[in-house]
């Protein structure tokens, strides 16, 4: 078990009108976002940091593009006025932002990561975040991931894909988790 204390921070990662695109439909973890809903509630409870990291698409395709109607941060996991918001334009979080500078400045050693997808920006990020030396946990709950076809074409379904990455992640990259223990770890 672990501890959650006020070096921890929440990390919203994606969640955005774009991931109601039919495009993303496929989706394991339908209630994912009930479980972020939580994640925040618990953690604007204690006091503890939450961080938001919006995607800013720049091609015009893209159902994250900055300009189009997927862009804005979906309503039930909308930040608060005196939680950060960081605009990112490639899948890792750290790239071209000032993630880690913040995070660094305000003694974060520990970050809970959630939202979408599991194997793309949430895999880049908390592979990078380990490798700064930060602690990462992954509430599984709190996360999704979509069917993915291969460069044969073969088509893997969403549960494969998110328990593959799960499995990657967890063996070097973080600690899984869930939703309840990482609520339960919160400071009273």
């Amino acid at each position: 078990m672990f501890s959650v204390s006020s070096d921890t921070a929440l990390v919203v990662l994606d969640v955005q009108k774009a991931i109601d695109d039919p495009k993303w439909a496929s989706k394991n973890n339908p209630g994912y976002v009930d479980k972020i809903v939580d994640l925040l509630a618990g953690f604007r409870a204690a006091s503890l940091p939450v961080i938001h990291i919006r995607h800013d698409e720049p091609n015009p395709a893209s159902t994250y593009h900055t300009d189009g109607p997927g862009n804005a941060i979906k309503p039930e996991v909308a930040p608060l006025a005196d939680e950060p918001v960081i605009a990112k334009n490639v899948n890792c979080a750290f790239i071209a932002t000032d993630l880690e500078k913040y995070l660094r400045d305000h003694g974060i050693t520990r970050l809970i990561f959630t939202g979408v997808v599991i194997h793309n920006s949430m895999d880049a990020s908390i592979r990078v975040a380990h490798c700064l030396g930060f602690d990462v946990i992954l509430p599984l709950d709190a996360t999704t991931a979509i069917d993915v076809t291969d460069a044969k074409g073969i088509r893997h379904d969403a549960q494969t894909v998110f328990d593959l990455f799960a499995a990657v992640l967890g063996s070097e990259y973080c600690a899984l988790s869930t939703t309840d223990d990482v609520i339960a770890a919160l400071p009273a």
